[in-house]
């Protein structure tokens, strides 16, 4: 990565991250799951081209496993700068990782955006979207869908202990979109506190602040099993046809 300019706008450039390093264990497959084929192409390919064609990213940063012999053989032809961080063994280890290069080149009030490897059907439109309503805001938010299903929690024997008021839950999606600077040093908190945080809005409400949640499509699924393969596929299809 270059070394970052000495002149630099007064508007902050937009950049993506997205954490490529898990070997999803759920999909019980023979390669991790971003690596798995969609109408002939990996799901990280049809991510990372999503990326791509969102007019405002100035770059993007994935960050892989030292042991990854699937990347080399993709064939991305992307417009936009690429560059590789080193993946960790967490997904906040792996995006704290990008951080950290991208620090290089981008300037801590810069906005980042991280998007999950698997959620190859994220529409450039909702990305738009959520630029569009966080560009002016102090803390920065994520992609989301109300929960429109009766909540149950359950204790370990998966018999039910009570039914959630569903009122005010969300379902949390990507991307995530907050300040360079601040995302850091929340990452690095949490991690330095070992609280190992399963997306970047969870960091950001550990350094109390409270992200705004965006209203995103149904069809922005992660792919963490087979069947929700067959899905994706149908809701490309659906989207090309458009």
């Amino acid at each position: 990565m270059p070394s970052s300019s000495n002149t630099r706008s007064s508007t902050p450039d937009y950049w993506a991250v997205v954490p490529a390093a898990g070997i999803g264990k759920r999909m019980q497959a023979d390669r991790p799951k971003q690596y798995l084929e969609i109408e002939g192409h990996t799901v990280l390919e049809h991510t990372l081209r999503r990326l791509d064609a969102v007019a405002e990213l100035a770059g993007i940063v994935v960050a892989l496993s030292k042991e990854d012999e699937y990347w080399p053989t993709l064939d991305l032809q992307l417009q936009k700068p690429l560059w590789i961080a080193e993946g960790g063994v967490e997904r906040c280890h792996s995006v704290a990782n990008a951080l950290q290069l991208l620090g290089q080149e981008a300037d801590d009030n810069d906005w980042v955006l991280v998007h999950d490897a698997a959620r190859p059907c994220v529409r450039v439109e909702d990305i738009q979207r959520l630029m569009r309503q966080l560009q002016d805001d102090p803390v920065g938010g994520l992609l989301a869908m109300p929960v429109r299903d009766t909540m149950k929690r359950a204790e370990a024997n998966q018999r039910v202990v009570s039914t959630e008021e569903r009122a005010g839950l969300w379902h949390a999606l990507t991307p995530q979109l907050f300040r360079l600077g601040m995302l850091r040093h929340a990452l690095e908190q949490a991690i330095e506190d070992e609280m190992l945080v399963t997306d970047e809005a969870s960091a950001m409400e550990l350094a109390d602040y409270q992200p705004l949640l965006v209203a995103g499509h149904a069809d922005n699924i992660k792919i963490t099993c087979a069947e929700d393969l067959v899905l994706a596929e149908f809701y490309l299809r659906q989207q090309e046809a458009v």
